[in-house]
């Protein structure tokens, strides 16, 4: 009757996680195979032994493709219910296998607080402490290098107002700007908020303001740099004469002048683009450490995004899709003017400003079209083409109150970085049920190993807030105040483990289960997170007398008295399954 156990503890984790520097705890790798031991050396019932800590940074997977989708009925309302049957998958028109679902939903969950093993506290202590243990996440990511002024400032008062009427008291804000200034991690203070949405300007990083000679955009720019459009150069060359006043030969250089004109401004607008992007992944990668429902806003004006930067846009789509997080829009042009009837453009060739303001209005379609793709890939709300702010911030602060997560593992797929566009339907006919799915991917360059799928599972249910329950645990949380000022908080998982999928090797039940247990503070910050991880070789007797009542595995904190929210995440090598389950404790 042979029982080996090793439990391994994890690096705790920093108390705020910061853009590109997430760790996370080590995931267990497949047990190695057992030499059954000589008969003169008896296996002992129980060994435990400590390994290494080990600090390993989560990788995106990417070979399971995963499609939010949102079913309304006809008076545009969230449809709860559906099954995996109901739905119908397609990649490039070839119908898929879908092998993740999951049904979401937004809303405060209730959360069971410790025991205090002191006696210290009371009932009402805790039931005021799960008022203002946080719930819901709201980035406010305002584009301050695409913005022009008057929108900003309009965009800054609507979101002023939202913060003071509307933020309650298990809601968490920040602001975060494409430029990187001005930015206030999440926080229920509404005068630092509101502070740094004072302070916002605009900011652009590449581009000149004022007038510019030839007067094109970005998307004009790239027409002319890698289009080969003449149309595009021609216009550009006879504004280049205007603007410049050329005359004679000295009009000959007006044409090699506006194509140097157009790849500088190409070059500077892809810039802008590209930073966007960076800001929106740093941002993603801070939300993932925030333990409840998770909404960034992006007020913006929109950005064009060229053809070489459409990766940048998915990976965008992918990250926020997988870890769970909802992308919202708001163009804070409002019911904009049209490129051509704007009283305070200067006209320099009224031949050339017509074609020019051509493309300009392609480009700003594109724009808004940028912040639609997002949004709607995400299962987010796209606000366009009003006037009320204060209306667009109100309901882009928050999620559906239902989605669905469809995920598909692509047969045959390619490692070509191609697009793959996607279509979903309702398996049955005549349902009249309006879709917003996402409508496309890009193939990966390289698959993902099982290891680096497992830590990512890990991760996504760790920070998240669901009660996952395939496997069979239980959750117990006591505290202990002690005379230092400290207190101990013990997290205990209670495992049934005769429930769990065994491989049979040796005469053994092979496992391996790894044990993730954390604390946030009031804020969604994490303060620690420890991981132990047991490699299970049970023989048949073992597993089914003498672990009859389970097995419990602890974990033990020291932190100072407050308010913290209990994360335990538990996964199994052979079933590749997980749960989690939330707790809480209030230490006065």
């Amino acid at each position: 009757m042979a029982f080996h156990a090793r439990v391994a503890a994890s690096l705790c984790l920093a108390a705020a996680f910061l853009p590109g520097q997430t760790q996370s705890p080590p995931v267990a790798q497949n047990p190695p195979a057992q030499t059954p031991p000589a008969q003169d050396k008896p296996v002992p019932e129980q060994t435990v032994t400590e390994t290494k800590e080990d600090a390993t940074m989560f990788k995106t997977r990417v070979n399971l493709v995963m499609v939010p989708v949102v079913v309304r009925d006809s008076k545009g309302r969230p449809v709860p219910g559906l099954t995996k049957s109901d739905f119908l998958l397609f990649d490039k028109g070839k119908p898929q296998t879908i092998t993740r679902f999951s049904m979401e939903k937004s809303g405060a969950q209730n959360i069971k607080f410790a025991e205090d093993a002191d006696g210290v506290g009371s009932s009402a202590t805790s039931k005021a402490a799960q008022e203002t243990v946080p719930q819901r996440f709201i980035a406010y990511l305002f584009d301050d290098v695409h913005a022009a002024f008057g929108d900003l400032a309009l965009a800054r008062n609507a979101a002023i107002g939202q913060i003071r009427g509307e933020l309650g008291p298990t809601d968490r804000a920040a602001v975060f700007t494409t430029s990187g200034q001005g930015v206030v991690d999440f926080t229920d203070d509404r005068a630092k908020l509101i502070d740094a949405l004072n302070r916002l300007q605009p900011r652009p990083i590449a581009r000149t303001t004022g007038n510019q000679c030839p007067n094109i955009g970005f998307y004009m720019a790239d027409m002319i740099a890698n289009k080969n459009d003449t149309g595009a150069l021609q216009a550009a060359t006879a504004d280049t004469v205007a603007c410049m006043h050329l005359t004679g030969a000295a009009a000959q250089s007006a044409g090699p002048l506006a194509q140097s004109a157009a790849q500088m401004m190409f070059s500077q607008g892809q810039q802008e683009t590209h930073v966007t992007y960076e800001v929106l992944k740093d941002l993603i990668r801070r939300m993932s450490a925030t333990p409840g429902q998770r909404i960034i806003v992006v007020a913006s004006p929109g950005f064009w995004t060229d053809d070489t930067e459409r990766s940048e846009e998915t990976d965008v789509i992918d990250r926020a899709i997988r870890n769970n997080i909802t992308v919202n829009a708001l163009d804070i042009r409002g019911l904009y003017v049209t490129a051509g009837f704007s009283a305070s453009q200067q006209v320099n060739s009224l031949g050339a400003q017509r074609v020019i303001d051509q493309y300009a209005r392609i480009e700003q379609q594109a724009d808004g079209d940028t912040l639609a793709e997002i949004s709607n890939a995400t299962g987010g709300t796209f606000f366009q083409n009003n006037n009320s702010m204060e209306e667009g911030f109100r309901r882009t602060a928050s999620a559906p109150e239902s989605f669905y997560i469809l995920g598909f593992s692509p047969q045959n797929l390619r490692l070509d970085g191609s697009y793959h566009a996607l279509k979903v339907t309702l398996a049955k006919s005549g349902t009249h049920y309006d879709l917003q799915a996402r409508e496309g991917y890009y193939s990966p360059r390289r698959l993902v190993d099982a290891a680096e799928t497992a830590k990512e599972e890990i991760q996504e249910a760790l920070f998240s807030r669901e009660e996952l329950k395939e496997l069979p645990i239980d959750l117990h949380t006591q505290f202990f105040k002690g005379n230092n000022g400290m207190a101990s908080v013990t997290v205990l998982a209670h495992m049934d483990v005769r429930h769990f999928k065994y491989h049979r090797a040796n005469d053994r039940n092979n496992n391996t289960v790894t044990i993730v247990s954390s604390l946030f503070d009031r804020n969604g910050n994490i303060v620690s997170a420890i991981t132990k991880t047991l490699e299970m070789h049970l023989k048949d007797d073992t597993l089914e007398k003498k672990l009859d009542n389970g097995l419990n595995v602890r974990t033990a904190f020291t932190v100072k008295p407050g308010t913290y929210v209990v994360r335990l995440v538990v996964r199994d090598s052979e079933g590749q399954q997980i749960s989690a389950q939330n707790g809480a404790v209030d230490i006065p």
